[in-house]
């Protein structure tokens, strides 16, 4: 009797606050692949250049080689030969992002997605929350807070800018843990 060994894809999504080791978790998957012999490609929205324009750069300085694309669906043609894609920063991509990962899982591939889950008035931050809602694995990241030491969950923009995306590191954010967490003014009004 033959059988055929199907390869099955899946999702996972590693999320959490600013500085709470997202993007490290993400560098270490896609290098284990590596070690395994296995097929990577990584991506990033054209958004991010903070640390660099051509690779996935974590807070601490470990880096690692992607292709920076405007719209998921460029993730499909490139990644055809990977069995593991990595995709950063997903919370500036729109929710078609969500279709892409599931076109990818589908195929067989592993695909592994690190964002920020809430924007930095604590609202989910789209299109993570659908994405937790098909992942097969779910990874939580925490920050500490700089305020008190407590694990730390939130985003604390310290700029009075209000546009939802803000591009910066800790010269514009700071991690809070519920307690210290100030939503903007706007946002206590309601």
């Amino acid at each position: 009797m033959n059988i055929l060994k199907q390869h099955t894809g899946w999702i996972e999504v590693i999320c959490g606050s600013m500085f709470s080791g997202k993007t490290e978790e993400l560098i270490r998957r896609m290098r284990r692949a590596q070690i395994a012999r296995q097929k990577i490609e990584l991506f990033k929205p054209e958004i991010d250049k903070r640390y660099s324009d051509t690779e996935i750069v974590s807070h601490d300085r470990q880096k690692i080689p992607s292709h920076v694309i405007k719209k998921p669906r460029e993730i499909l043609n490139i990644a055809l030969e990977a069995q593991v894609v990595g995709i950063d920063e997903a919370q500036f991509f729109d929710r078609s992002l969500v279709k892409v990962c599931q076109t990818l899982a589908n195929m067989g591939k592993r695909v592994i997605v690190a964002g920020l889950d809430q924007d930095y008035r604590g609202i989910p931050f789209d299109p993570i929350p659908e994405l937790l809602a098909i992942a097969e694995y779910i990874t939580k990241t925490h920050a500490i807070c700089v305020m008190c030491g407590n694990p730390a969950n939130h985003t604390q923009r310290i700029s009075d800018d209000t546009r939802k995306v803000v591009i910066g590191a800790s010269d514009l954010y700071e991690a809070r843990c519920r307690n210290c967490f100030e939503p903007p003014k706007e946002e206590r009004k309601k």
